[in-house]
């Protein structure tokens, strides 16, 4: 266990349940901050009588959630939520993301896409100059699955994305499946010189159902450090990559 990474995402956990306000509709996300900031809500429920609606990014998210105490409702009943707080595997200066290390990636944009905000909440190592060194996720029909991952190979060497290897995830030699039913690959790329380009492009690839780059999507990050402290970076924020505006939680 990496006690440093863990305390900066409690920390960036902490500092967004400060957001979070009695009647709130929110997008719950996936991963291991996610995790930290709904048991949070569990305590503040339990503790404070606070009085949310939920909706769950993952069947996870749905355990998780349950074992905290937190009540979820059903995407179509809500529609319309205020705000989804959500994990990343990567950062960008622009607040592009890379997400779909946990195997969520459709889910999880289907609620931030329903939600009026999303802020994403990690320890400050997810943030990066530029996307790629973390394995793009793409989330593909199993009907055709290796047409498909053909059809990929060949956009990528078209957009010069040349030495890049793909991988069909799997799990005690079995592909993964996900919530949705679907095959995920993931990509090495090294560095993604267009991200809203490719995320176009490889959208348009019959078998392909969505993408873990995340583009103008996200509108605030909050990055916890091991020392306790957090940056909060909006979308135009120029950041320097030091702890700037960081303060106690």
């Amino acid at each position: 266990m990496n006690l440093d990474a863990n305390t900066a995402k409690r920390h960036a956990a902490e500092y967004a349940l400060g957001l979070i306000r009695n009647g709130m509709r929110l997008g719950l996300g996936t991963g291991t901050t996610a995790d930290f900031l709904i048991d949070m809500i569990g305590k503040r429920i339990r503790d404070e009588g606070l009085s949310i609606w939920a909706v769950a990014t993952s069947s996870r998210t749905v355990k998780r959630a349950e074992q905290a105490g937190v009540e979820l409702s059903d995407l179509s009943d809500l529609r319309d939520l205020d705000l989804t707080i959500d994990g990343a595997d990567e950062i960008d200066t622009r607040l592009h993301l890379i997400k779909g290390g946990g195997g969520a990636l459709l889910r999880e944009k289907i609620v931030a896409g329903a939600s009026k905000e999303m802020f994403v909440i990690a320890d400050q190592a997810k943030w990066v100059e530029q996307l790629g060194k973390f394995p793009l996720p793409i989330e593909i029909d199993r009907f055709g699955a290796q047409a498909t991952s053909d059809m990929i190979r060949t956009l990528l060497g078209d957009l010069s994305y040349h030495g890049c290897s793909q991988n069909l995830r799997s799990s005690e030699n079995a592909p993964v499946v996900t919530d949705g039913g679907n095959y995920i690959i993931d990509i090495k790329l090294q560095k993604i010189e267009d991200a809203r380009q490719l995320a176009t492009q490889l959208n348009a690839i019959p078998g392909v159902v969505e993408t873990g780059l995340f583009v103008d999507i996200c509108v605030l990050a909050i990055l916890g450090y091991g020392n306790g402290k957090v940056d909060v970076i909006g979308r135009n924020d120029n950041y320097s990559g030091e702890q700037r505006g960081s303060g106690d939680v």
